[in-house]
């Protein structure tokens, strides 16, 4: 029994039809405002100072040197326009000088949140010679999502060493690098929810 004309047609449509869709791959993202999601990169490298503490991302590590300095909250700062770390917490101020780098990015956050940014996410890397790192980034991670009010999924944190180029490589120095992701909470004109991060 033939398919009836209007039938074939419909079907030959449908065809057609998806044959031109793009595919989810190639979706373009949802259209929002330039200024509603920002960028904003952060690297450092400090002497590592023997006899201080090696305090990484919240979490003490046993080892015989320390950083000279601190190194948290500059890709968030940047992100949203609101200056750098040590603008904020000059490391040549003794008032500074023990103070948890947690603080710091509890402040941080408060300040996105007082400018009207919500944080998306935090990819950061740590590159050290030694000691070995690995064993230390969950709690790394778990103290950095907390003292940011995300959750743990929100941030990475990778370790890297210097292959024993330069002064990182040579156990010298410390090196931070990190990359974040913020978004305005709403668009005033238009009224328009902007990009919220997961867990809010």
């Amino acid at each position: 029994m033939k398919a009836s004309r209007p039938l074939v047609k419909r079907e030959r449509d449908m065809r057609s039809r998806r044959d031109k869709a793009p595919s989810p791959a190639t979706q373009p993202p949802p259209s929002l405002p330039l200024t509603s999601i920002r960028a904003g990169i952060g690297n450092d490298l400090h002497r590592l100072i023997p006899g201080r503490k090696l305090v990484l991302g919240g979490v003490r590590i046993p080892f015989a040197k320390g950083p000279a300095g601190h190194s948290d909250g500059d890709a968030l700062l940047g992100a949203a326009a609101l200056g750098d770390i040590g603008r904020h917490f000059p490391n040549t101020s003794p008032k500074w000088r023990a103070v948890s780098s947690l603080v710091f990015l509890r402040h941080v956050r408060d300040l996105l949140q007082d400018a009207g940014y919500a944080i998306v996410n935090v990819d950061a890397t740590v590159g050290l010679e030694r000691p070995r790192l690995s064993p230390h980034i969950p709690r790394m991670q778990k103290k950095l999502a907390q003292a940011l009010g995300l959750n743990a999924g929100q941030v990475s944190v990778k370790a890297k060493t210097g292959e024993g180029v330069d002064a990182l490589g040579r156990g010298e120095a410390v090196r931070a690098d990190a990359v974040a992701l913020i978004g305005k909470t709403r668009v005033e004109k238009s009224g328009i929810e902007k990009l919220k991060p997961e867990g809010t």
